[in-house]
């Protein structure tokens, strides 16, 4: 059986009884939030988000997070300015968990105000700038660029033997080499970056080594922008740049801040919507041939394992003003994961939503978020992962997963994102 497939055999409330379901009457209600963090959950999510929706669908934890799992609800909570998003609000509601949370609360802080962690109206003026800089024609100018990466990166591959880590030999390095030339960092500085957005991607398993990097990564843009205002190009630092000059209200700090963000957004979720996608149809062999038979269904694939298997599987907001979901009260400073790939999976919303169909219609999903805060790199990132995944469909028509493969996902229950995807061709 698949991992990420559900059958009702592979449902959590079916086979033996767990412990919580032989609880004695007078127990606490067991936390149907800790199961996320079972081995068996890092695994495969779905089955348990399915429980939630069915018995918990506005859960609050044993820590005081509420977990929302319909897609009408959080639907709803993307729009609603109640649910916010706002930096100080968020440093507070993590510094009073404790923990890891905590520590997450120092980054958040360090991050600056970017249009990620700000309400409207400053959020409009902070986004404003992105659009102007990061446009639809700019992106999609790239496409011929990106598919002479891919196609240098699966001759290496290929050249290289016939097994290779897909993670570490294409989906990390594309978007990699993407944003360095989109921003116009220069070769030489390419391979201290990449550190340090690993480092960025393993933030909830080492807060202090991210944290030292995003300090260093801080002062080299600093430099980075002090040279393109200098001596422009025709890279989006420069343009950013250009944009600023057009607004005096843009401070440097929140220049800073947006070129931190847009430069490294994009990596972590590019890579994995890569190598999610890829194992989604290894997984689905009938879908693959599909593929291979018509590439002309690309985009919409790349839609369908963009809704199948989240990369980001859930976003964190603070409640800005007490609001009622499902009958439930949620105060004013308590945090909310949204859990983006629950919604994903609701068969409220997808007909049989636990099925790979490449040519889904109304694939309306919530990867990518909507309204005000919708992600301004999505296309991008979709863009790549059309390039790639179709590249390797059609030049490898013996791919599939390498023999004795074990597949680890990262232990990141707000992520869904493997070590390595081990293949042969």
């Amino acid at each position: 059986m698949n991992l990420t497939e559900t059958t009702d055999e592979a449902r959590p409330t079916a086979g033996p009884a767990r412990p919580h379901d032989l609880a004695p009457p007078d127990a606490p209600p067991h936390d149907l939030a800790a199961d996320l963090l079972t081995p068996e959950a890092r695994r495969d999510p779905y089955p348990f988000y399915a429980r939630m929706r069915r018995e918990s669908p506005v859960h609050r934890s044993a820590q005081g997070i509420w977990y929302l799992t319909r897609y009408a609800d959080v639907e709803a909570a993307l729009g609603d300015p109640r649910m916010s998003i706002d930096r100080d609000r968020m440093t507070r509601a993590l510094g009073g968990l404790g923990g890891d949370l905590k520590a997450l609360s120092r980054l958040t802080e360090r991050l600056g105000r970017v249009m990620t962690n700000t309400d409207p109206p400053d959020h409009a003026r902070l986004r404003k700038l992105a659009n102007r800089a990061f446009t639809a024609r700019r992106a999609e100018a790239l496409r011929d660029g990106i598919q002479r990466i891919v196609d240098r990166l699966v001759d290496e591959a290929i050249a290289a033997g016939p097994t290779t880590d897909l993670i570490e030999a294409v989906a990390a390095p594309l978007p990699m080499s993407v944003i360095c030339e989109l921003f116009g960092i220069p070769p030489e500085d390419r391979p201290q970056v990449r550190t340090w957005f690993r480092r960025f991607g393993r933030m909830t398993e080492d807060i202090d080594k991210s944290e030292a990097a995003i300090e260093e990564y801080e002062e080299y843009l600093t430099r980075l922008i002090r040279r393109r205002r200098a001596d422009p190009g025709d890279d989006l630092i420069s343009a950013l740049v250009a944009t600023q000059a057009q607004d005096d209200r843009l401070t440097d700090s929140e220049l800073l801040s947006t070129c931190f963000v847009l430069i490294t957004a994009g990596d972590e979720t590019t890579t994995h919507l890569i190598g999610n996608g890829v194992l989604a149809l290894l997984r689905h062999p009938d879908q693959l041939a599909r593929l291979r038979a018509d590439p002309g269904l690309i985009r919409g694939a790349v839609e369908e394992l963009t809704r199948y298997d989240t990369v980001t599987q859930a976003i964190v907001r603070v409640v800005a003003e007490d609001l009622e979901i499902g009958g439930r009260t949620l105060r004013e400073g308590e945090l909310v994961y949204l859990f983006l790939a629950s919604t994903n999976r609701d068969p409220e919303r997808f007909e049989d939503p636990d099925r790979l169909d490449l040519t889904r219609p109304d694939n309306r999903h919530l990867s990518f978020g909507i309204g005000p805060h919708f992600c301004l790199g999505g296309p991008l990132a979709k863009l790549q992962a059309e390039v790639a995944i179709g590249t390797l469909v059609r030049r490898l028509p013996q791919l599939r997963l390498a023999d004795g493969a074990v597949l680890d996902w990262r232990p990141n229950p707000l992520q869904r994102r493997l070590s390595a995807l081990p293949l042969t061709y």
